[in-house]
């Protein structure tokens, strides 16, 4: 059987270098591209596929709403996320829809695995993010790592994401600048981070 792929990440290179290994390993696989959201959902309404592979943190579009619009484009076709975040955000995408969640560290056969997998079976996550999760079911982890914030914590993180400052920080909320400081230092503390890019970053996972 002769299966139809579209992937959708903005990078070039990955788009190329998955392309390529599919073409290799699975016979006659018809593989398409999509730089952004707006482009993916273009190529779905006049093609249908078997099999959507899609970094879900690009452009066009919240990452919570990107799935909801790819069923009701094409509802029957399976959805395999492809990113860098961690099993947290499989835990996400999977309650959410998606088919399978592979890191883009993965090797080439696991990468074929996962496709092929869902494309025989219907769905595929690698053993070792089904162990964190597992994991972090026993032993009470939050799945959003932002649900560790206190109310002033995820105030003052909000803040600093769309470009706010000490002093303004201090201002809007009628707070000493200290004070501040040591909410920040809190918080990068409680997410295990170091620079407002990697906050950025984590609300970009878990908030989209």
């Amino acid at each position: 059987m002769a299966y139809k792929i579209l992937i959708v990440d903005d990078h070039l290179v990955v788009r190329v270098g998955v392309s390529t290994v599919l073409k290799e390993q699975i016979e006659g696989v018809a593989i398409s591209n999509a730089e952004n959201i707006l482009e993916m959902i273009a190529i779905l309404k006049q093609q249908s596929f078997d099999l959507i592979i899609l970094e879900i943190n690009i452009s066009g579009g919240k990452s919570s709403e990107i799935l909801s619009e790819i069923k009701i484009i094409q509802p029957e076709m399976k959805i395999l996320i492809f990113s860098t975040y961690d099993h947290r955000s499989a835990y996400k995408y999977i309650l959410l829809g998606a088919h399978g969640y592979l890191n883009k560290l993965s090797c080439e056969k696991e990468i074929v695995t996962a496709v092929k997998t869902i494309l025989e079976l219907g769905s595929y996550i690698s053993s070792e993010i089904v162990d964190k999760i597992i994991q972090a079911a026993l032993h009470k982890i939050e799945m959003n790592p932002l649900d560790i914030l206190s109310k002033r914590e995820f105030e003052i993180a909000e803040l600093m994401i769309i470009g706010n400052g000490n002093l303004e920080i201090a201002n809007k909320l009628n707070i000493q600048m200290s004070t501040v400081s040591t909410y920040k230092n809190r918080l990068y503390e409680k997410l295990k981070i170091r620079t407002v890019v990697d906050l950025i970053d984590i609300f970009k996972m878990n908030m989209g």
